[in-house]
């Protein structure tokens, strides 16, 4: 036993000893940020094992970025940097903005490469890292927009130019390669950039401001790279807002109050959904640098309006096509929903930096339903196919493509291959008493407690089909510490075990903690309840009036017309309900949509009515219709329209038996 338990620590501390200062670099890196609680775990230190994330990976590498990037060239994307190189003659293609497109996508490389070596991929961003920088000026400046023909335009449309916001992906491009790689070439071109904008711009300098957000917390994050605080300073500048942008602000431009006006002077979450998150995100980011009390109180105000009033079921924000916006409170529509696949990815980026500065354990419950639903929709199961928009109902019309391989805004697919790149990241955290555990999937994890000790923690699950989780904890000697393992706010039960023996604890803030002293081999289970729940939403919310929802584990359920009873569709069905013992069967499809849970419920039908039938008349002036009854079949919402285009619905008018 006693040469095991050498072994081990041995294997432990030669997982994270000798890392080089470039690498071992959680996705956002708050071991120094002062009001950071908890602090990230490396991609690079958890490997994701087969599981229910494991398929979306794998077509995320093997065929996701590979495709992406040959629609870059076939568009155009790429040559615009080459055109400013002067390596190509061609005009320009593509809106203003492609050059973020590019710079996701590098940063789902950079994600990818610290999980593992993948030669091809590397071969291939390191051709397109060259053409990027080798199209930076002198000064600085890179934007393949506003050079050549459109020079003159420059920080003349600061509320629609993107040019900040593609400098911003341009940076956390470059740290994400530099993290995998340690390769600084991608890194300094966006430091130049900073830079330039810095040297220029700013308190006591020209006036500038950033129409999308996105520039400020990459900023925040090259500070934590670099620990040069000029770039904090200049991320306070342009969350702070200048008094001189609000004058100069012109009516049309609305939209881009949010980033215009100081962030603690926000009331409520309005216009740009995407924008909003990346905004508050930023906001995070300071406050966990700077603990200024102003932005955590605005935080906790915008983040109370969201999830009370203005959140889909799915995670999905932004509920308004006319500005890609979010609405006013319950405005929560199912066919006319926006929501963003974007959105849905900021308000990941969002609750990761909330928890990280509270170990609340009520933002991963947001983060969870965002990534499980409202972003996992965006990529089809086949990997080439994206949503820009994630609707709550469709009616399968023919022309309604939800799902396409390329958009001119390009905004959404490498957005969802970064999201996927780095999911390993999200899973744990450390703190000074001990480690967090997130989220749930075959994983194991080589990483280290905050005093140095080594830790090894191997999940073993079905989750999110089975609600039961393994976790085998061995550090590197026997050591005492925390556990503190993330209770789901949706379990309406939930039992721990260690090495057999029930505790008798609760969780607190969403977390069970377990403080002892742990062995290497230490086994602990917990047990989440996966019954289906029926949910029905707020009274304002008057979409829903009448209906309910279905949702099993963290996963949101839909009807498709295609799974129902011969000759019927979505739309004829209403769920009979019985509360004191209503229930689902849940079968297990290992076939169907990459294999998958389906849940059956008791439903009826009623006659369809004649085409003679007044479209309006009294109530009561005809005896109800007799009702036909049958079973209806629910899927998994993230699998809509992956095997074709049909009508779609999440909210299912309900009958409650009385």
């Amino acid at each position: 036993m006693k040469t095991l338990l050498m072994l081990t620590a041995a294997i432990s501390a030669a997982s994270f000893a000798g890392t080089p200062e470039w690498s071992g670099r959680p996705v956002m890196d708050t071991a120094k940020s002062p009001q950071a609680r908890l602090h990230g775990v490396p991609v690079a230190a958890v490997e994701m094992k087969e599981g229910f994330w494991s398929p979306r990976r794998k077509v995320n590498v093997e065929v996701s970025l590979p495709s992406l990037l040959g629609l870059f060239e076939s568009n155009g994307i790429l040559d615009n940097f080459r055109r400013v190189s002067g390596r190509k003659e061609v005009a320009r293609r593509g809106p203003l903005y492609t050059d973020s497109d590019v710079y996701k996508w590098l940063e789902a490389v950079g994600f990818v490469l610290q999980a593992g070596e993948n030669p091809a991929l590397r071969k291939s961003a390191e051709a397109v890292i060259d053409d990027v920088v080798a199209a930076q000026e002198p000064s600085g400046y890179l934007n393949t927009y506003f050079t050549k023909e459109h020079r003159a335009e420059r920080h003349t449309n600061m509320g629609g130019g993107h040019e900040l916001y593609c400098a911003g992906h341009l940076l956390q491009a470059g740290i994400s390669w530099y993290r995998a790689t340690g390769d600084r070439k991608l890194l300094d071109a966006g430091q130049r950039m900073a830079d330039y904008v810095d040297r220029d711009f700013g308190a006591g300098k020209a006036r500038i401001f950033e129409g999308h957000p996105e520039f400020e917390l990459s900023l925040i994050e090259l500070y934590r790279t670099t620990g040069e605080k000029k770039y904090l300073n200049l991320a306070g500048y342009f969350l702070g807002g200048d008094p001189r942008n609000v004058a100069a602000t012109k009516p049309n431009e609305w939209q881009y109050l949010f980033t215009v006006t100081p962030f603690t002077g926000r009331k409520q979450l309005e216009g740009h959904a995407v924008r909003a998150m990346y905004a508050c995100s930023g906001a995070t980011d300071y406050y966990l640098e700077t603990g200024d009390a102003a932005y955590w109180d605005t935080l906790g105000r915008l983040w109370d309006d969201m999830t009370r009033r203005k959140v889909y079921l799915t995670g999905g924000v932004g509920s308004r096509g006319q500005g890609e916006a979010f609405g006013d409170p319950y405005e929560l529509p199912n066919r006319q929903a926006y929501t963003e696949s974007c959105a849905a990815i900021g308000t990941i980026f969002w609750n990761w930096r909330m928890v990280q500065a509270t170990g609340d354990g009520k933002y991963i419950d947001s983060l969870e339903r965002a990534l499980y639903n409202g972003a996992n929709s965006g990529l089809s199961l086949s990997g080439n196919l994206y949503c820009y928009r994630n609707p709550l109902e469709l009616v399968g019309d023919p022309n309604d493509k939800i799902r396409n391989p390329w958009y001119d805004t390009t905004c959404c697919p490498p957005n969802l291959q970064r999201i996927l790149a780095s999911l390993p990241g999200y899973f744990y955290s450390t703190s000074s008493d001990g480690l967090w555990v997130h989220l749930f999937d075959n994983n194991r994890m080589k990483w280290k407690l905050e005093d140095g000790t080594g830790l090894e923690v191997a999940q073993a699950t079905k989750y999110p089909w089975e609600g039961a989780v393994e976790l085998t904890v061995t550090p590197a000697t026997a050591h005492e510490f925390t556990l503190h393992l993330r209770r789901p706010e949706w379990a309406k039960s939930a039992r721990i075990e260690v090495d057999g023996k029930v505790l008798a604890v609760s969780a607190e803030k969403a977390y069970f903690a377990v403080k002892r002293t742990w062995k290497p081999g230490d086994k602990v289970t917990v047990k989440f309840d996966m019954t289906p729940r029926l949910v029905t939403a707020n009274e304002l919310v008057r979409d829903n009036a009448g209906k309910a929802a279905v949702e099993r584990g963290p996963l949101v359920y839909c009807m498709e017309s295609l799974d129902q009873p011969a000759g019927t569709g979505a739309f004829d069905w209403r769920l009979e309900v019985k509360p004191a013992h209503d229930t689902f069967t849940s079968d297990w499809k290992p076939e169907l949509l990459g294999g998958i849970v389906a849940l059956k419920h008791a439903a009826t039908r009623g006659a369809r009515a004649a085409t003679g039938q007044p479209l309006y008349e009294e109530m009561g002036a005809h005896a109800a219709a007799p009702r036909t009854a049958g079973d209806v079949t629910l899927v998994p919402y993230y699998t809509f329209h992956n095997r074709g285009i049909t009508a779609m619905e999440v909210w299912i008018p309900v009958a409650v038996a009385r």
